[in-house]
């Protein structure tokens, strides 16, 4: 077993010497003198750790509250979201009125509103259950 802390390995070690010198009428005085050496070493690391979680919420409240995340984008990435499709649904009006008549230019269009029209839907403050804020329309 390889020891974390050579310090307390020594200090275990130098408790061993003794109580093989001192013989073990004094065991117990040895014992507790270790165990009270490894809970101050606990407790000093113990109050590290405290200083340091509380430091780091500290800082993390003087930064302020994170930025929640946002599915829907920027505004820039929905208004490209916007002009790809409209490019895209000239293309898909041609194919639909060639193959189908007023009826595929009927669905093509059907197609892009909804396809637009669940993009846009992710926007929306009510359905994310949360105001929009003035960060949302950064872009």
């Amino acid at each position: 077993m390889e020891a974390r802390d050579p310090e307390l390995r020594r200090e275990l070690d130098a408790t061993l010497q003794a109580r093989s010198e001192l013989g073990p009428e004094y065991e117990s005085a040895l014992i507790d003198s270790f165990l009270e050496k490894v809970e101050q070493r606990f407790a000093g690391t113990h109050d590290q750790r405290t200083r340091r979680l509380l430091a780091e919420q500290q800082m993390a409240a003087a930064r302020g509250p994170a930025q929640p995340a946002r599915p829907c984008g920027t505004f820039g990435e929905r208004f490209g979201f916007g002009v790809v499709s409209l490019v895209l649904a000239v293309p898909l009006s041609a194919i639909g009125v060639a193959n189908a008549g007023i009826d595929g230019l009927v669905v093509a269009w059907l197609g892009i509103f909804g396809v637009n029209a669940v993009h846009a839907a992710r926007a929306w403050p009510w359905a994310r259950g949360r105001r929009r804020t003035s960060s949302d329309w950064d872009g």
